[in-house]
């Protein structure tokens, strides 16, 4: 919800070292839930005093009584307590709302972090945790939020990197924060504190296995059939056999959405500055879908979205991934 707390404004009050007694953490990024966790476990609790000061608990395997009186407690050798409640969308209705009492007049000296994947602000539980001000919503990145998120991971871990190569690192690796994350760390290991451009992100995605997506979107837009299947083959035979199929559906949905926003701005006479910078995008990756897009038509592009929905069903009825995801990426090619 717009009016929730976002994860960044945790992050500033922890640089403060002003948490606030309780916070719920929701919504579907969780590597940006585990990211956020770990810096406050980090940074909130001394490591000398964190065996005394820091727990982990479960919902439906603790009586939410068992987590007030933990919360209740005073801290050790610190001036902090950390209790991370997960799966809080286990208890039942009547079980959350036992610790309403604790949220009106919680313990200050605790921090308690209430994780759920499923919300119901409705209940006095979610509807008392909103009012306070203090539910934070970690929804997923739009692509125009990725890049500051790159540039700003970057410099926790201490890499040196400008701008248009984090454009090119969410260009070739489709967004991800798992993966780019990744890759932040193998630049930071390949390059150390030398200024990371365009040419190193190149370089890394060459010798590594994501250099195969970004080749098969190339090939798609391109339309070459040949080099497509091969990409196609390689990917499926490299990736995790269940995540590769839905991960390529993602990378194609971004790709035609790219191609087709790329048509209808270099239509408008827009230049690839332009259109790099509407698009989150590198200046040269501008260049090349302008260049792409006069391979696709604008019926061309809308048929593909369908044939997308179409394969989509039936990677997840159960259909076998490889045939599908040829014929889809055949039928493209023709379109």
């Amino acid at each position: 919800m717009a009016g929730d707390l976002q994860p960044e404004d945790v992050t500033r009050a922890l640089e403060k070292g002003r948490l606030a007694p309780f916070y719920l953490f929701y919504g579907p990024n969780e590597f940006l839930i585990e990211r956020v966790l770990d810096n406050i476990r980090e940074k909130f609790i001394p490591e000398n005093a964190r065996d005394f000061n820091m727990e982990t608990c479960y919902g439906g395997e603790v009586n939410p009584s068992d987590v007030i009186n933990r919360a209740q407690s005073l801290p050790f050798l610190s001036s902090n307590r950390l209790i991370i409640l997960k799966r809080t969308d286990a208890y039942k209705a009547e079980q959350l709302n036992k610790f309403v009492p604790y949220l009106e007049k919680p313990v200050d000296s605790t921090c308690l972090i209430f994780l759920s994947e499923k919300t119901d602000f409705k209940n006095k539980f979610y509807k008392t945790i909103r009012g306070a001000g203090l539910a934070v919503n970690f929804s997923d990145l739009k692509n125009f939020q990725v890049i500051p998120w790159i540039q700003t991971t970057a410099r926790e871990i201490g890499l040196n990197i400008d701008r248009d190569a984090c454009a090119l690192l969410q260009d070739i690796s489709g967004g991800g924060l798992r993966k780019i994350y990744g890759e932040l760390e193998k630049l930071k290991l390949s390059f150390g504190d030398k200024k990371v451009k365009e040419a190193e992100v190149k370089e890394l995605a060459i010798n590594s296995r994501m250099f195969t997506i970004f080749e098969l979107m190339d090939a798609l837009s391109e339309k070459k059939t040949v080099q497509l299947l091969s990409a196609l083959s390689r990917f499926l035979d490299e990736e995790d056999k269940r995540a590769a199929p839905l991960q390529i559906i993602g990378m194609l949905n971004r790709q035609i959405g790219l191609l087709w926003q790329a048509s209808i701005l270099a239509s408008e006479g827009k230049g690839a500055g332009e259109i790099a910078s509407k698009l989150a995008i590198a200046p040269f990756s501008a260049e090349k879908l302008i260049r792409q897009s006069k391979n696709w038509s604008a019926k061309g592009l809308k048929k593909g979205i369908s044939l997308l929905y179409e394969t989509d069903r039936l990677l997840k009825s159960g259909s076998r991934p490889r045939p599908v995801l040829e014929n889809l990426f055949l039928s493209l090619v023709k379109n």
